[in-house]
């Protein structure tokens, strides 16, 4: 299984990017599927997850500017981000749970100019 991320870049304060991360293998079925993001020299944190029947969660953070949504036929997940901000800098990693195992991304980088 090998997730593909696209989607990133450089954009300034108030703009926005849609991330796509596509999964290609054999794939029966792909539980809950998610975005991560690191940035420099801080931990790994959760940004927006959604399951196969469409029920979401998000960082407090990204509440009301970031929406996940996800193809179920396309193995695809996506992230609309809205209103970027300069804090919203950082590595965008896609994870996928199929058949109880964690598949990652090798990340995507977000840059927001103030």
């Amino acid at each position: 299984v090998q997730l593909v991320e696209s989607g990133g870049g450089l954009v300034q304060a108030g703009g926005s990017l849609r991330l796509s991360c596509a999964a290609s293998g054999t794939i029966l079925s792909i539980n809950a599927m998610g975005w991560y993001r690191q940035a420099a020299g801080k931990q790994r944190e959760l940004v927006a997850a959604i399951t196969r029947g469409g029920t979401t969660n998000y960082a407090n953070s990204v509440k009301g500017r970031f929406t996940i949504s996800r193809d179920n036929a396309k193995n695809t997940v996506y992230l609309q981000m809205n209103s970027l901000k300069p804090e919203d800098t950082a590595v965008y990693y896609c994870n996928a749970d199929i058949a109880s195992n964690s598949y990652w991304g090798q990340g995507t980088q977000v840059t927001v100019s103030s």
